[in-house]
């Protein structure tokens, strides 16, 4: 068997994420599909993340296993003229049969975008928020994410994640023009974290000492007690590191 690595990139708006569900149409399945198409034969397409509906990609990474030994350069223009407009493979290549997209991942990193005012472009891609938020006092409270923490405040619940103990690296927000873009990277991220982060970052740049409301958050560990979730047409999976 041959193992292939690729690295996806996806509009996620039209999909209800990337994982196969019942009744409802995911990037994993599309992909598969495409793939099977080309090769005839049933394969299992690995993601390193599973996104949600309306989430989008620009590093997903998947591998799958073939009994055959593929020219690559033909398989990935074979496999992108198939696939729809909103999903496109960048790179694969032929890896170690030992590597695993998902478990093998070290760090993943994650970016959303928050655009300052009502955007023709933007609008399917960035959340707009009106009030005027600086990169800098944002960039102070995410300081307060950053290390080893419980992050169980910050996710929705699964019953088949006990251990909600995640390390963040990096978290920290620069200003683009009309745009504000916020970086996060860690060694893994729970259902819907990166979404419940920013939308407490949001609240916690408003309230009065939002340090200290940030650790009441963290404190409680439960998800009621952080802010609603952003929308997830802003998220993007940005890099999977291994």
């Amino acid at each position: 068997m041959f193992n292939y690595k690729m690295t996806i990139q996806y509009d996620g708006t039209a999909y209800a994420g990337w994982q196969i569900q019942e009744n409802a149409l995911t990037i994993q399945e599309v992909i598969s599909k495409s793939i099977q198409q080309i090769l005839q034969e049933e394969v299992n397409l690995i993601g390193a993340g599973r996104t949600d509906a309306g989430v989008h990609a620009l590093g997903q990474v998947a591998n799958f296993s073939s009994i055959k030994e593929l020219n690559l350069q033909k398989f990935h223009y074979s496999l992108n003229s198939i696939l729809p407009h909103d999903i496109s493979v960048s790179h694969i290549e032929l890896v170690d049969d030992n590597f695993h997209s998902r478990f093998s991942a070290k760090k993943r990193s994650y970016i959303y975008l928050i655009s300052k005012q009502k955007s023709t472009f933007y609008d399917r891609f960035a959340y707009t928020y009106f009030p005027e938020m600086k990169a800098e006092k944002l960039n102070v409270l995410s300081s307060e994410i950053i290390g080893l923490k419980d992050f169980s405040s910050f996710s929705k619940n699964n019953p088949d994640v006990q251990n909600k103990i995640c390390e963040v690296f990096e978290a920290r927000w620069r200003s683009q023009k009309n745009l504000l873009i916020f970086y996060i990277e860690a060694n893994r991220f729970l259902y819907g974290m990166v979404r419940a982060i920013v939308g407490s970052l949001i609240k916690a740049y408003s309230t009065e000492n939002g340090s200290d409301y940030l650790k009441n958050v963290f404190e409680q560990k439960d998800r009621s007690f952080a802010a609603d979730a952003v929308p997830a047409k802003g998220l993007f999976l940005f890099k999977v590191k291994y």
